[in-house]
């Protein structure tokens, strides 16, 4: 069995000043190969540290996968460490320098001579071509049974030379023999234990697997399986993600990258019907998460962040009184606001929301954490109270925005039947 290791370079890195997405990236593609990943190393911009690194990845691992450190700066290290490392000599490619020419020249901009740095290469080396930026990376076996890959550590960059060149490289060298397909149930409104408790017999399923994650409110059931083709994974994963959506029910919204934005779109959109919002703790977030997905202005009409109390009643028409007489938190200004704002833009459906965010503002009959969701639409006024706890402003911020979509999306979906 090949076993591969991902070796990400860079301080940055190790400082958290930037997010590791592309070891995630590559385990995930990895997987879809069915190459084993059981190690991943990350290293500062040290030689020393790095070649330390390599020598151990050498002795565990068939593959060895390395992103940063290819650029033209001093503390890019990458290929000059692994050359020492298996006391190779580097040698200037005139073709990498010539490709790095033309890249700068379509650009209307100069080459420097840091730039041919990136023009190095081990002897015995083959390129791995980069198409979209500056720094080219390698393919190398350096001694039997060990094959080295190295990507810039921009993710678009690393990404368009993974599948243009290392994935046909891997699969002509059949390192990729199986396939692992993977299908994620997503569900809102019920917690981790109790979903879990419902579907527990499953998680000792060895094909498919079976594994829950819980991340800002959402709960996902990733099945994955193994076999000779995707057709044939995604075949024994069908039983198995039957079972869960009829254990699920309505909790279960989407799966894989539908988003409770794009599943109420799909639902809005189905029907001709349009949505209007109108925000005040979560500040846009309600909106920013229905436009992210495309297509949206086919039903998604705008909105009104309204934070203070006299923009609820000039925007949206809440009455003074039931401000005075319930307070801006409240079920009443909630559905207020849904009614305002659908009545305002013609839209066919108002969400709301009002809430305490915190840190600061929550009181013993308000406290933090402590939201109200209005809902107008046909035949249907409310205002919804949520309790989701002092667990942080934006923690309370994206639940919110996401709990409104999903009440919107259990209303839609039965008056579809």
């Amino acid at each position: 069995m090949k076993v591969a290791e991902l070796i990400s370079v860079g301080t940055e890195l190790l400082l958290g000043d930037i997010l590791n997405s592309n070891a995630q990236y590559l385990s995930k593609q990895l997987a879809s190969l069915g190459i084993a990943c059981y190690y991943q190393s990350t290293v500062g911009d040290n030689p020393d540290r790095l070649q330390k690194a390599i020598e151990l990845a050498a002795s565990r691992a068939n593959l060895l996968i390395f992103t940063g450190g290819l650029g033209p700066t001093p503390d890019d290290l990458t290929t000059e460490t692994i050359a020492r490392t298996f006391n190779t000599p580097l040698f200037e490619d005139p073709a990498i320098v010539a490709d790095i020419a033309a890249k700068f020249a379509q650009r209307s901009r100069q080459m420097t001579d840091n730039n041919l740095k990136q023009a190095m290469r081990p002897e015995g080396a083959e390129v791995l071509p980069n198409p979209v930026g500056t720094a080219p990376g390698i393919i190398w076996s350096p001694k039997p049974d060990v094959v080295l890959m190295t990507f810039p550590g921009v993710p678009t960059e690393m990404k368009r030379m993974w599948q243009d060149t290392a994935v046909p490289y891997l699969r002509s060298r059949q390192w990729a023999t199986e396939v692992i397909a993977s299908r994620t149930l997503r569900f809102w409104g019920v917690s981790e234990s109790a979903l879990a408790e419902k579907v527990g017999d499953l998680f000792d399923s060895t094909n498919p697997t079976v594994a829950p994650y819980a991340n800002w409110g959402e709960v996902k059931l990733r099945i994955a399986a193994k076999a000779g083709t995707e057709a044939e994974a995604f075949a024994v994963i069908a039983p198995v993600e039957e079972h869960l959506r009829s254990i699920g029910g309505i909790d279960c919204y989407g799966t894989d990258e539908e988003s409770l934005a794009s599943v109420v779109g799909q639902l809005l959109a189905s029907q001709g019907e349009t949505l209007s919002v109108a925000e005040s703790c979560t500040g846009g977030g309600l909106g920013s998460l229905l436009t992210a997905v495309p297509g949206s202005s086919g039903y998604f009409l705008g909105g009104v962040i309204a934070y203070d109390n006299r923009i609820k009643q000039a925007l949206l028409g809440v009455e003074a009184e039931v401000l005075e007489a319930h307070g801006a938190v409240s079920a009443a200004v909630a559905q207020r606001m849904a009614e305002g704002v659908r009545d305002r833009t013609g839209s066919t459906w108002g969400l709301a929301i009002t809430g305490v965010a915190g840190p600061g503002g929550g009181t013993a009959e308000k406290p933090v954490g402590l939201v109200y969701i209005g809902i107008a639409g046909p035949q249907v006024s409310v205002g919804l109270p949520q309790r989701f706890g002092d667990r942080g402003r934006e923690w309370v911020r994206q639940v919110s925005a996401c709990t409104a979509l999903d009440q919107l999306r259990r209303r839609l979906i039965v008056r579809l039947g």
